[in-house]
């Protein structure tokens, strides 16, 4: 049955909600703002306190009997090809966890692509489940990771076939895609479940010029942040579900186990909202968004130093099989600086604020919602900073390590190291200990150590050195890495 885009439940039952002048006597205290401090409602508006109401008890009655949610988790799934559609307002970080407690559990083995967000090493510390860690291609001239080949999990599932299912970041932070459709024939001819972290990827249902979106490449569950590439809230995010290698009932349980018992209404309409204009004009938007990424990117391949990377920088042998262009990603080494000067640099003159930053990056990530005034001012920004970037100095040295270099050995479960005994030491005597927290640079947010890995002096230095060149590693529990905490000796192998 088709079902009408024209609704939105949460949506509507908000509007209605505010309507009826209901008067609660119930949570959250601030009443429909009524108690909110005068100087915090003339910065957020008293809109945001009018739809921050229960989400039982309030947009719905106390037994949800109206069923708002579960209709707009339906119009979604509609709307994506999905069978069944959970909504969360606690992030893909929640997300991404649920589903892996829905496929395997502690001691058993998942395949997970080493390129994984924090988020999934998160999930792993929770839930004691042991990674078979699959390496990413790495470009080595470039020192950035696409998703792992087919062929990898093809050889991993051959040396581990206890393992319980797949797990693949796609679309990375820089646009490049895996090869879905392949991997998850290579699942499934086991009997097993691919589950895919596409936070980056809630657009790719809504335009056929965009890679593969994971339902329709065979994936079992998806996992999308709604406010990264759409118009949602920070925070909201929706997985969902096809077939039954995943039981239904078990990934409802693991998300409500994880999940907030206070949701945000605000959240809830941001999705259902969004959902409703991808649906309904989805394409047309979408179209307008890529035409305008062709001429931005036309535009800052003109300027003197700088290179933007596009298809055929991050698809081919050895690369991505899919490439997504609305995350503009620029090389500014030929301007002399890093990319973390150069961000900064933009900030402060600009007051621009790019997305991805690294040694010799920096990304603009656009969307729908860009224009050709956002565009100018971005271009302008550039053009700028193209012609200032001598004053800025050269890139602080960073010592980067080759593809093999990066990779350091698993030697215990992180749930095992991160929960053991442990001490913190100079960073200088580090090598060769035992990690018992993540190391991440941030953003993309994909871990350089992950706890239980047995620390190399490549890897150490690379943080170290990156740090003093302006890297953000804001996890560990001291973030200039003048310290490291590690495994007490004598805590397992």
């Amino acid at each position: 049955m088709r079902m009408d885009h024209t609704q939105a439940p949460v949506l509507e039952a908000l509007a209605a909600y505010q309507e009826g002048k209901r008067l609660g006597f119930s949570p959250p205290g601030h009443k429909h703002a009524r108690g909110a401090a005068p100087e915090v409602r003339a910065v957020l508006g008293d809109a945001v306190f009018f739809g921050d109401v229960l989400a039982s008890g309030g947009l719905d009655d106390r037994r949800t009997r109206s069923g708002v949610l579960q209709r707009a988790e339906q119009l979604m799934a509609d709307a994506v090809h999905a069978e069944h559609t959970f909504f969360s307002t606690c992030g893909s970080s929640l997300s991404v966890k649920a589903a892996m407690l829905s496929v395997a559990w502690h001691g058993e083995k998942l395949l997970i692509g080493r390129d994984a967000h924090k988020s999934v090493v998160a999930g792993l510390v929770l839930s004691g489940i042991e990674p078979v860690w699959i390496d990413p291609r790495w470009d080595a001239e470039r020192h950035l990771a696409h998703a792992p080949s087919a062929g990898a999990f093809e050889q991993a599932f051959q040396e581990h076939p206890d393992a319980r299912g797949a797990l693949v970041t796609s679309p990375t932070p820089y646009g490049s895609a895996a090869d879905l459709a392949a991997i998850a024939e290579v699942c499934h001819r086991r009997g097993r479940p691919l589950v895919v972290d596409e936070a980056w990827g809630a657009h790719l249902p809504f335009h056929p010029d965009l890679p593969s979106w994971a339902m329709d490449a065979g994936a079992d569950v998806c996992v999308t942040s709604i406010h990264k590439m759409g118009s949602g809230l920070e925070q909201g995010s929706v997985f969902h579900l096809r077939g039954d290698l995943v039981d239904h009932d078990t990934l409802a349980s693991r998300a409500d186990l994880l999940g907030t018992t206070s949701p945000s209404v605000l959240l809830y309409a941001g999705i259902d909202g969004w959902r409703r204009q991808m649906a309904l004009n989805g394409r047309a938007l979408l179209t307008g968004a890529l035409e305008l990424a062709a001429r931005v990117r036309q535009e800052i391949e003109g300027i003197d130093g700088m290179h933007v990377n596009d298809r055929a920088d991050f698809c081919g042998p050895g690369a991505g099989t899919e490439f997504d262009p609305l995350p503009v990603v620029i090389d500014v080494s030929g301007l002399g600086t890093s990319g973390y000067r150069a961000a900064d640099w933009l900030r402060e003159h600009h007051h621009i604020d790019m997305h991805l930053v690294d040694h010799r990056r920096i990304s603009a990530q656009l969307t729908h919602a860009d224009d050709a005034e956002t565009a100018g001012r971005l271009l302008t920004g550039l053009r700028d900073l193209a012609r200032t970037a001598h004053t800025l100095g050269p890139a602080p040295e960073m010592v980067l390590p080759s593809p093999a270099e990066l990779r350091q050995p698993q030697v215990c479960l992180p749930r095992d190291a991160y929960f053991s005994a442990t001490e913190d030491i100079p960073v200088e005597e580090a090598v060769g200990r035992v990690a018992a927290e993540m190391m991440t640079p941030y953003p993309p947010g994909i871990p350089a150590v992950v706890p239980g890995e047995r620390l190399t002096e490549p890897v150490l230095r690379y943080l170290r050195t990156g740090i003093e060149a302006g890297m953000n590693v804001p996890d560990p529990a001291d973030p200039l890495l003048r310290t490291v905490r590690v495994r007490a000796d004598g805590e397992g192998p």
